[in-house]
């Protein structure tokens, strides 16, 4: 991995040099021919008797910090909290203030491709809520429950977990999103960089989780563990650390449908035993709150490596050398430590029925985390688990088919575009009877759909609207409920913009590829294929400067012959998956025409791979629909993004800027060239998406704020 730090982070990491050794990163000998975010899994991630992957946090944990160099390593992370822990221990035993309980509000984002509510993998609400109670039942130690021990050092972590009541906007909501991408199951890579910064509510103000399907059937769930605090003023802040709490739109958790809730508390949820007792989101939001796995990352049971010196800086857990699968038989892999492994532990690999405890130094912890870290302590303040006046009347609307996100590339057809759907919710007191629609495409023509059914209180109904097989720019909003007024009208309209994935067509063969190496070129390759795969011309990997001192490489700059009438795929590579733009030099690529005025593809930050397709036609016409007529720069933005459009074209009639649930932030007319700029210095970061207009014709683009 590459990383810029400064002089006084890598005495830190000198210092700790010892314990990076024993880190769970350094231990790669013992590989299996699976992949998790995008590098080989390790032994002792699999189950080796159901082939199954418990939970994917450390991998997780590594690729953020391979693609973030601002966030903490796990030797400096335990660095900040451990004196923090010390600490509160004191405190805590000085101290005869009664402890409170922590309230989290959690919205579960509920992904499904268009299937009816109780048809996998859109579960239905009441195994969502089994799935809120077993975390309850846990994280309390409730007496009579499956969560209860008698262990003397298991305990009440004091942490609640409630379905937030209140969404984003102050509207009323039972905390169940349910969103239809049209997309069957989801990668890694997919989760992180189009479903979750799409979805993800303020996870300052709530706890995130996703419930969907895997495209890896293996995978059972991962979280994103927290990191440091932003305030330096604290006494345990670490000189040099540039303190940084990770991706906001990304923080949460993730878990498959079928292990999301327990069968004890409906026999026809859908769910897959042995890990139907909900203890896999018990796991996962044990990391989400700062817990190591119980063994401490450090041997495989799977390799037979044992490793009692690796810790999860817990002390009332005894030591592990390696991961458990059952809890049937006493193990003691640690026999020089006192105590038998602790197969019962929440933090362990083994089934669900097998779990029931936290001890009190995992709530220590715990603790910590709550009042330290960054987007855990805002939660304690969060208001949104609390109720609202609710009124009579007073249906919601929201727009549930997002963009199709799947890139089918040059050997497959992209499917045909399908009516839009939207989710009608009850949010008032009395039964919705009847809820009057109206909805526009690009600001076009009204129309208007009437639903009729019965919903008691925050039940919801999905209505597909007719003739919106289009892309575009997507307004709906509520006339009527139960035949009257509406008493709640700032849930009543809803917008989204849609875009074509397709594969882009020019009408030339000539294009020019620049290429601009950071300092580690051996770890780059490309190359462009056709259709038929045969690969037309290629590069790297290249010498690696390895040195952080400028200049960087020579550009590369290559002019490519291609054939007219065929798909292209170009293909770049990174073996350390952290591209070319952000962790040593600021290295970028991109494919243009040969005047320069046209930008074909272009990128930096891709992690370990990244495809872009277009394809050539001699014969084809420029339009404005053309995806090379229209970019943004520079994107992501901090501050001004600018909106190129051909001169070929004239300029456009508008502007729209909305947010990634479909809600418009702003818009502007354009009447001169001066005006296709966009100040987004007042945006939060995150995903966004810009729509520039011209008559009768759009197009969206996506852009990031940083």
């Amino acid at each position: 991995m590459k990383k810029i730090t400064p002089l006084s982070t890598k005495l830190i990491l000198m210092f700790f040099c010892l314990f990076l050794l024993g880190n769970t990163y350094g231990q790669d000998k013992n590989q299996t021919n699976k992949t998790l975010f995008g590098k080989p899994v390790k032994a002792g991630t699999i189950n080796p008797n159901k082939g199954i992957i418990r939970c994917a946090t450390t991998e997780y944990e590594k690729f953020l910090q391979e693609n973030n160099p601002k966030r903490m390593s796990n030797t400096q992370f335990e660095a900040w909290l451990t004196p923090l822990v010390a600490k509160y221990k004191v405190a805590k035993a000085n101290s005869r203030t009664a402890a409170t309980v922590i309230t989290i509000p959690v919205v579960v984002h509920v992904v499904h491709s268009g299937q009816a509510i109780g048809t996998a993998p859109n579960t239905t609400d009441a195994q969502i809520q089994s799935q809120i109670t077993v975390l309850n039942q846990d994280f309390r130690k409730i007496l009579g429950t499956p969560g209860y021990n008698t262990n003397p050092v298991g305990a009440d972590v004091e942490i609640e977990f409630v379905l937030a009541k209140q969404d984003p906007n102050g509207n009323p909501t039972n905390g169940i999103d349910r969103v239809n991408f049209t997309q069957p199951s989801w990668s890694e890579s997919e989760i992180e960089t189009i479903l979750k910064p799409n979805t993800s509510w303020d996870p300052a103000l709530y706890l995130n989780m996703w419930s969907l399907k895997f495209t890896d059937n293996t995978l059972l769930g991962y979280a994103q563990f927290p990191d440091n605090n932003f305030a330096q003023n604290n006494p345990n802040y670490l000189q040099g650390l540039n303190p940084n709490g990770g991706p906001a739109n990304t923080d949460g958790v993730v878990s498959s449908y079928d292990v999301f809730g327990s069968s004890a508390f409906g026999g026809s949820f859908l769910l897959a035993p042995p890990y139907d007792k909900g203890r896999t989101m018990t796991h996962e939001v044990g990391h989400w709150l700062g817990l190591k796995h119980i063994w401490g990352d450090g041997g495989s049971r799977d390799s037979n490596t044992k490793d009692c010196n690796a810790s999860d800086y817990c002390d009332d857990t005894p030591k592990a050398g390696w991961e458990n699968y059952e809890c049937l038989i006493t193990y003691d892999s640690c026999p020089t430590d006192p105590g038998n492994d602790m197969t019962e532990n929440y933090m362990d690999y083994t089934n669900d029925a097998c779990m029931n405890i936290f001890t009190q130094n995992q709530k220590d912890r715990i603790t910590v985390i709550m009042n330290n870290a960054a987007r855990r302590s805002s939660l304690k303040t969060s208001n949104k688990a609390t109720a609202i006046p609710l009124v009579a009347n007073d249906a919601e609307v929201k727009i549930t088919t997002f963009n199709n996100t799947i890139d089918y590339g040059c050997n497959t057809t992209p499917p045909a575009l399908t009516n839009k759907q939207v989710s009608i919710n009850n949010r008032g007191t009395t039964t919705l009877t009847s809820v009057t629609l109206n909805y526009t495409i690009n600001g076009g023509a009204n129309q208007t759909q009437t639903w009729n059914g019965s919903l008691t209180q925050n039940q919801s109904a999905d209505i597909t609207l007719l003739n919106t097989n289009f892309n575009g720019t997507l307004n709906v909003s509520i006339v009527t409920a139960n035949g009257g007024t509406d008493q709640r009208v700032s849930n009543n309209t809803a917008s989204r913009n849609y875009f074509d994935l397709a594969t882009v067509n020019y009408n030339y063969t000539n294009f020019v590829f620049n290429l601009q190496q950071d300092f580690w070129g051996d770890e780059i390759t490309w190359e462009i294929k056709d259709g038929a795969g045969v690969v037309k011309y290629s590069g790297g990997p290249y010498p690696g400067k390895h040195s952080e001192i400028l200049p960087l490489p020579v550009l590369i700059t290559e002019n490519w012959t291609l054939e007219s009438n065929k798909c292209y795929t170009f293909t770049i590579n990174d073996t350390q998956s952290d591209g070319i733009c952000c962790s040593g030099g600021d290295g970028y690529y991109n494919i243009k025409s040969t005047d320069g005025s046209t930008t074909i593809a272009s990128g930096a930050s891709y992690g370990m791979i990244e495809n872009k397709y277009f394809s050539t036609n001699a014969l084809g016409t420029t339009t404005f629909e053309a995806l090379n007529d229209i970019y943004l720069y520079p994107n992501p933005t901090k501050g001004t993004l600018n909106v190129y459009v051909s001169s070929t074209l004239g300029l456009p009639n508008s502007l729209t800027v909305s947010n990634s649930l479909g809600q418009i932030i702003s818009q502007k007319t354009v009447s001169k060239e001066a005006d296709l700029t966009v100040n987004t210095s007042s945006l939060s970061n995150g995903v966004y998406f810009i729509t520039v207009t011209k008559e009768d014709q759009s197009k969206t683009l996506q852009f990031i704020k940083e």
